[in-house]
């Protein structure tokens, strides 16, 4: 079935944009994307949908592309968003998968969403801002030290930086967006870089960042607080997969969310950075949600 987008309308008068692809009736499953990405499907994650026999629904958080702002969110103001995708599709339950910046969004749904949220995938996920044992910033490359420090000063100072780099994506192209992530491309994603993933790449940040940078700047504003949930609430499954070679979300990150969630089921992968996961492992980590999804049937 094709790629459609939706607009689902909501009772507090926001709206939710959705890009749902595949079957009607087929196990759910809703995408979170990262920060700040777009949720149009790539094509690798389209097939990886079909060839797994799973429904996806890729939601815009809110104040990304057609997405109502949501101002102060934090990271667990999504779960009524992604209950609220659910029923507009008549799914009881569902999986979430999150990559990057969409991964705490997940992991609130894993904890807040109760028997619905049956699975959940972190995909190179962040780790919270003040976790004892884990220093968000180490390793990370010099664009992402520049954006949180601007977090750290307010709303005001991070809008100005972002609205610079925003102009900066949509007049740049596919090969000025290669530029503006070179301080955060490790070697394996530097490689994968090119071709229809880097075109896939500026038009999902164009995507997003169409209104405005109000998602982009609510999400990082929301990183550099507190989550509004307890990770020790997770009780479905959850397959964590990182890169130790990622320079966006360094590998600490993810060894330390493996440590802090029970149960956790981890990857860590040597050879993987940042933007190898997205392009190369879609099938595999859907096949996690899916084997979860049918034995809850």
């Amino acid at each position: 079935m094709a790629m459609t987008r939706h607009l689902i309308p909501l009772a507090v008068g926001r709206t939710l944009d959705v890009f749902i692809s595949g079957e009607d009736g087929a196990p759910l499953v809703i995408d979170l994307p990262g920060t700040p990405e777009g949720h149009r499907l790539s094509g690798a994650l389209e097939e990886a949908a079909a060839a797994t026999g799973l429904r996806i629904a890729s939601l815009a958080r809110p104040g990304y592309a057609g997405s109502t702002r949501l101002p102060g969110r934090t990271v667990a103001d999504v779960v009524p968003d992604v209950l609220a995708v659910a029923d507009s599709l008549g799914y009881e339950r569902f999986a979430v998968m999150g990559s990057s910046g969409g991964g705490p969004h997940a992991l609130a749904c894993g904890a807040l969403a109760g028997d619905r949220c049956v699975a959940v995938a972190v995909v190179s996920g962040v780790g919270p801002w003040a976790a004892t044992g884990l220093d968000f910033l180490d390793g990370m490359g010099e664009g992402n030290e520049i954006e949180f420090g601007a977090a750290l000063e307010g709303e005001e100072p991070l809008r100005k930086l972002l609205v610079l780099w925003r102009a900066e994506i949509l007049a740049a192209g596919e090969q000025g967006t290669f530029a503006s992530l070179q301080s955060v491309l490790s070697p394996p994603d530097q490689k994968v870089m090119t071709g229809d993933f880097a075109r896939h790449m500026h038009e999902s940040f164009c995507l997003a960042l169409e209104n405005g940078v109000d998602g982009w700047g609510d999400d990082d504003l929301a990183f550099t607080r507190p989550w509004g949930f307890d990770l020790a609430r997770l009780a479905g499954p959850v397959f964590l997969w990182q890169g130790e070679q990622d320079l966006m979300v360094p590998p600490a990150h993810g060894r330390w969310l493996a440590d802090a969630i029970p149960g956790c089921r981890a990857r860590l992968l040597p050879d993987d950075g940042h933007l190898t996961m997205l392009l190369n492992r879609p099938a595999e980590i859907l096949a996690d949600l899916a084997a979860a999804l049918r034995t809850r049937d």
